[in-house]
């Protein structure tokens, strides 16, 4: 009887199953959340870069800041896991180069469905923020 049960392999699937899904559930969730974490981010990046090109079509400050929030207002609902809503734009002039602007583009990302997925998760901040530089008038 004795020898039976030790050479028994009946459940053993069940048992090595039960063992490992925990830990494969929660790589999956965590890919599925940081995909979509790096899929916005790249989208902030795009939109910033992209309005720094639209950018470079104003002559002031004033100008270049208007033409930024009229593309992000037209467009940034184009770029994925991005809410028109959720996007806050900054031209400034760059402080060591006089003749370079940057375009700042913040994200509020707490509207991404990845904070609740898996709640010990460790995820990255609920704001993305890139910069994209341009160089004024061609110099």
């Amino acid at each position: 009887m004795r020898r039976d049960l030790a050479e028994a392999e009946d459940g053993t699937t069940a048992v090595e199953f039960a063992m490992i899904a925990p830990i494969f559930i929660a790589f999956m969730l965590g890919m599925t959340a940081y995909g979509i974490y790096f899929g916005a981010a790249h989208s902030v990046q795009q939109l910033s870069a992209d309005a720094a090109r639209v950018a470079l079509a104003g002559i002031s400050e004033a100008e270049r800041k208007q033409l930024v929030a009229q593309y992000i207002q037209e467009n940034s609902a184009d770029y994925l896991f991005l809410r028109t809503e959720a996007v806050i734009a900054d031209v400034s002039a760059n402080a060591t180069d006089p003749s370079q602007s940057n375009v700042s583009i913040s994200y509020d990302a707490r509207s991404l469905p990845i904070w609740n997925l898996y709640p010990p998760l460790p995820l990255p901040g609920q704001t993305i923020s890139r910069t994209a530089t341009i160089r004024i008038g061609g110099l």
